[in-house]
């Protein structure tokens, strides 16, 4: 379903940020594990979420699965079957979401796509690593981190693998050597600290390079990222691999500062909606919004990018 997206030619519109959503619901996701806590306590809330999107235009939803995984559960005493059972679960809710929103919209064009999220070991760390690179692991450390939920979301059902927020080179190669691996197609994205170079400083060509041969990862981006830098990394990825679809899904702008939890900054819809627009003519053609970015800025996408 994805890569006939893709070959149709026309631009693919993503959702925004879940525990943005999540958090505009007046629940509370205030713990280690953020939006993937819900998973076992309040799915019911994931399913919403993904329903205000799917109501918003959004033609693709990302699951609950980024915090998600073996080693995030575990200081919460979840066992390795247990938490792959919850992960799992986000690809349930996700479809449950999609069947929800189709009977009430039998009119629908097109079937949403569901997007199996992968996130980052720093994910995991809780720690604002995603966004730096700087890892207490090595290579193999990160294959064996990634290789056990790789595995289980690859046969969820959901449509694509979206290895979303990957900040180094290392990461990347452990990814790279492991989505050859997957039956599922796969998109993977980084997160960026400016707009050449990936959050530990590699070119972004580079990282983005090393999945120029394989066949199961017929898209690369970026997401999480100021959509300042946008624009430019769209160009670097085009130079770098031109026969791959670019995906982008930046934040809002605003800046998250781990030590208190709290963002600064603002962008509004309509912004975002003209930055989009900007962004499918730069060559991207699957576009949506991550941390910081609600249904009204992927509704506001929607009707700039299909006017």
């Amino acid at each position: 379903m994805f890569e006939r997206y893709l070959a149709a030619g026309e631009t693919l519109l993503l959702d925004g940020g879940l525990a943005t959503e999540i958090e505009a619901q007046g629940i509370s996701i205030d713990s280690d594990l953020w939006s993937a806590e819900l998973l076992r306590s309040n799915p019911g809330a994931i399913v919403d979420a993904h329903r205000a999107y799917l109501e918003a235009g959004a033609e693709c939803i990302i699951t609950a699965s980024y915090q998600a995984s073996r080693k995030s559960f575990e200081p919460a005493g979840i066992s390795k079957s247990e938490a792959d059972e919850l992960i799992g679960s986000s690809v349930a809710l996700a479809n449950r979401a999609v069947s929800d929103y189709l009977q009430e919209k039998p009119s629908a064009a097109k079937r949403p796509l569901i997007a199996a999220s992968i996130g980052p070991y720093g994910a995991a760390l809780h720690d604002g690593s995603e966004y730096t690179g700087i890892y207490d692991t090595d290579e193999a450390g990160l294959m064996d981190f990634h290789r056990d939920r790789l595995q289980l979301l690859d046969n969820s059902g959901a449509d694509v693998l979206a290895c979303e927020t990957i900040p180094s080179i290392a990461e990347a190669r452990a990814l790279a050597s492991l989505l050859r691996q997957v039956k599922t197609p796969a998109w993977v994205s980084f997160s960026c600290c400016d707009s050449t170079r990936i959050s530990d400083g590699t070119p972004i060509r580079e990282a983005a390079s090393l999945f120029t041969s394989n066949k199961k990862v017929p898209a690369v981006g970026v997401n999480c990222t100021s959509p300042i830098h946008i624009s430019s990394l769209i160009c670097e990825l085009k130079s770098a691999v031109p026969e791959k679809a670019i995906v982008v899904y930046p934040n809002s702008g605003e800046t998250y500062r781990s030590a208190d939890n709290s963002w600064h900054g603002t962008v509004t819809p309509l912004e975002c909606a003209q930055a989009a627009l900007a962004w499918a003519h730069d060559g991207a053609s699957v576009i949506g919004g991550c941390c910081r970015m609600g249904p009204a800025h992927i509704n506001s996408m929607k009707k700039m990018l299909k006017q």
